[in-house]
């Protein structure tokens, strides 16, 4: 009996949501405004966040057992956003071992998908407080872990269309074609897929962006095409299909395939010695082809260029080729035997041939 009684004291008590985030909100505090407290107190604070943290995440993914319950839910997103604990564990990542951290990053996920009265209130905050938006792009420069886990966050955050035109329209965008390059492949990959996020995801607000910033835009993604690192060509020739045969960025299509230098670009590396690149080449080039508006210049080094070019698509196969790209493939090499044909060629091969 005695032993019971025991058991019941020391009982671990469960919290409620709102519980939950007040006491994770306090050792947030604490870690972030007590640097300088002893090595074993902060360990302690640390550990028990750890804690909290997961359960927190039990609160909004299920434990297996049972689904996530919508109040509860509710509860815990409205305390988190009310109190700023949002920016404090946003700050506060670094300073969490690898397994809190993937608990905290899986917790700022489903934050980002909850509805409080059918409204996405992290939306709302995020633009409110769009400096949080600046640390995590800034998270590239960081070391290994910490990079991949401020790309993480920052990737759900940019579901939220305000927050990825604030990204668009800043300098960070133009770090990114810095951070695509880092020697270190995970991040460069991580950072690809965000890179990647933010002109695909929002379509209206991605559209308006390359429209405006074409020039300099494109000038600097033509030099990851041109790249001496094979996964930075191949992530780019693939990134710059997906945008460019999107309908919603049409008029930005119509403008890159009416250029003479971009279709070089483009040629060229149908004869890099990958094929995944060259596939990923053929899905860009045959807009060139395709383009009814050819300017004169194009038309005069497709013509210039015509027996090699239909030599190598005559040739020319994937792993990945499907019935559409054969049919593609017929049509393209059927526009090129009749380009030019009521147009003048240059006059001269060696100004104008592209070895194919």
């Amino acid at each position: 009996m005695k032993k019971d009684v025991m058991k019941g004291l020391f009982k671990h008590k469960t919290r409620s949501p709102v519980e939950l985030v007040h006491h994770a909100h306090q050792l947030l505090l604490f870690l972030d405004t007590n640097t300088s407290s002893r090595e074993n107190k902060r360990e302690e604070k640390l550990s028990e966040l750890s804690k909290t943290i997961l359960e927190i995440r039990t609160i909004l993914y299920g434990n297996g057992a049972s689904e996530p319950n919508p109040d509860a839910c509710s509860q815990l997103t409205r305390e988190f956003f009310k109190e700023d604990t949002f920016r404090l564990l946003i700050i506060s990542l670094p300073n969490l071992k690898l397994g809190p951290r993937q608990d905290a990053t899986h917790v700022i996920a489903n934050l980002q998908r909850q509805r409080v009265n059918s409204k996405l209130i992290a939306s709302h905050y995020l633009e409110n407080n769009i400096d949080l938006v600046d640390i995590l792009m800034q998270g590239y420069e960081k070391e290994g872990d910490v990079a991949l886990t401020y790309g993480a966050v920052a990737r759900e955050c940019i579901r939220h269309q305000s927050v990825a035109r604030h990204v668009l329209e800043s300098e960070h965008m133009k770090k990114f074609f810095e951070y695509v390059q880092i020697p270190n492949f995970e991040v460069a990959s991580d950072a690809g897929a965000t890179f990647k996020e933010l002109l695909t995801r929002h379509k209206s607000t991605v559209a308006e962006f390359l429209s405006k910033n074409y020039d300099w835009f494109f000038k600097e993604y033509n030099s990851l095409l041109e790249s001496t690192s094979y996964f930075t060509r191949r992530r780019a020739v693939k990134l710059l299909g997906d945008m460019l045969l999107d309908r919603s960025n049409s008029a930005v299509m119509v403008r890159y395939v009416s250029s003479l230098d971009n279709m070089v670009i483009l040629m060229n590396l149908l004869r890099d010695s990958n094929k995944t690149i060259q596939f990923e080449t053929f899905n860009v080039f045959k807009l060139f082809v395709a383009n009814q508006n050819k300017p004169p210049e194009v038309i005069s080094i497709l013509v210039t260029n015509k027996s090699k070019l239909l030599q190598f698509l005559s040739n020319f196969n994937s792993e990945k080729a499907d019935e559409q790209f054969q049919a593609d493939r017929r049509q393209v090499i059927s526009e090129i035997i009749t380009v030019g044909q009521e147009d003048r060629p240059c006059t001269s091969s060696d100004d104008c041939e592209v070895q194919c």
